[in-house]
């Protein structure tokens, strides 16, 4: 091998060791803050955003299988209630402390600005499957049943255009529709 090719042999080698290393001993020593209210790294937003991107892979293909009815729609508004609303709001009331004090900052869902109604709804029902790490979002597999995670999708696409009685069930925090009130 000429002394070029050992050169780029060296190099892809030292690379190879020195990289890990020195990422590892910079978080070690504090370069990474985890403090929720610490600015982000550079390219921490971008490097997350690719990464959630690669795992919604193919999850804009699964479709809904329950029928889109109010009764589904005032179940997916009471598991909204129940399980998202303390991190992603109700219509016309302020961030709670925990949505304030999280990073990133959960999307406020029933926010006219940052609805998901556009999104796939298989998108939304991975996300609410899987959680998104790092984020402060839990993964509702184990908790919530199949069903009801559709139902919260449900309610999510079509968040822009409730029916009173969807109105109903979210107004003052819960309605006979969800049981007890919280």
């Amino acid at each position: 091998m000429s002394r070029a090719g050992w050169f780029v042999v060296g190099v892809v080698c030292g690379v190879a060791v020195f990289a890990p290393l020195g990422a590892y001993l910079f978080a070690k020593f504090g370069g990474i803050a985890m403090a929720t209210t610490a600015k982000p790294l550079p390219f921490e937003k971008t490097f997350a955003k690719a990464a959630l991107r690669a795992s919604l892979r193919g999850a804009a293909e699964l479709k809904d299988p329950l029928p889109e009815d109010e009764a589904n729609m005032i179940a997916g508004a009471c598991v909204y209630l129940r399980d998202c609303a303390e991190c992603h709001g109700l219509p016309g009331l302020p961030k709670t402390a925990i949505a304030k004090g999280e990073f990133p900052a959960p999307p406020q869902l029933l926010a006219p600005d940052e609805m998901v109604t556009d999104d796939p709804e298989g998108v939304t029902y991975w996300k609410a499957s899987h959680g998104i790490r790092l984020s402060g979002m839990p993964g509702f597999a184990d908790t919530l049943s199949d069903a009801e995670r559709w139902q919260v999708t449900m309610f999510l696409a079509h968040a822009d255009k409730i029916s009173p009685a969807v109105k109903a069930a979210l107004a003052n925090g819960g309605s006979p529709a969800c049981g007890a009130k919280r």
